[in-house]
């Protein structure tokens, strides 16, 4: 199976080194991401939104022509969602780490600006929940691969139009909200939630991790993603 991973904001594709070998090894073919503007100054990347990287994942998903696995990270999440609804046909399952897909018009998150590009803006910004697994060493060596992103990226509104989306097979890798928790937000989704409650086959596992699995325990991560597609059938 094709497995194509998208990166959340700030990170490329290298981000997904740990995890590779765990899907390889399994006899799966994943193909890591870089988003385009990633790490380009404002004078070349201004101009790119949200919707040029949905349009970039759904153009290495047009490369091939048989069903792939789609996962998703943070606000790449959003992205393979909208690559989903672009491409309902070609996507045999949509994985999403530590996130969720959102609503139509919604986006990913609002972040400092700084000359026209959006860095990372540092550990002090998250929540200790999501950073708890990452030793300082592991923090620092992270952030400083950390790239920018486009300014447009975080904010742009993304939009959805075709209900097969639905009928995509679904799982949430979940590590800073608990299973139960996320299933009772379902049980009378609030609007942010709306597309997920209405995912027809949706699974959702807990991982013993922070937000950056890919970096505290990127093996454990392999394997809950060759878990997920365990079901798929072979292309």
């Amino acid at each position: 199976m094709h497995i194509f991973l998208v990166p959340g904001l700030w990170l490329d594709a290298s981000t997904w080194d740990g995890v590779v070998p765990e899907l390889a090894a399994a006899g799966h073919t994943p193909h890591p991401l870089t988003m385009p503007g990633t790490g380009i100054p404002a004078s070349g990347s201004a101009d790119i939104g949200f919707a040029d990287w949905v349009d970039a994942v759904v153009a290495e998903l047009d490369r091939i022509d048989e069903p792939v696995v789609l996962v998703g990270h943070s606000g790449g999440g959003n992205v393979v969602w909208g690559a989903t609804d672009a491409r309902p046909d070609r996507v045999s399952r949509v994985i999403f780490v530590d996130t969720f897909p959102p609503a139509d018009g919604g986006s990913i998150w609002e972040f400092p600006i700084v000359d026209g590009v959006i860095p990372f803006p540092g550990w002090e910004f998250f929540e200790e929940p999501e950073i708890a697994d990452l030793d300082e060493a592991t923090r620092a060596d992270a952030a400083s691969r950390a790239l920018s992103v486009p300014v447009r990226v975080p904010t742009d509104p993304i939009r959805l139009s075709d209900p097969r989306r639905f009928g995509v097979p679904a799982t949430v890798l979940t590590g800073t909200m608990p299973v139960a928790d996320l299933s009772g937000i379902l049980a009378n989704p609030p609007a942010w939630a709306a597309d997920l409650a209405a995912v027809e086959e949706l699974e959702i596992v807990a991982l013993d991790s922070g937000h950056w699995p890919q970096f505290s325990q990127p093996a454990a991560l392999g394997r809950a993603i060759v878990e997920a597609i365990r079901s798929e059938p072979s292309p």
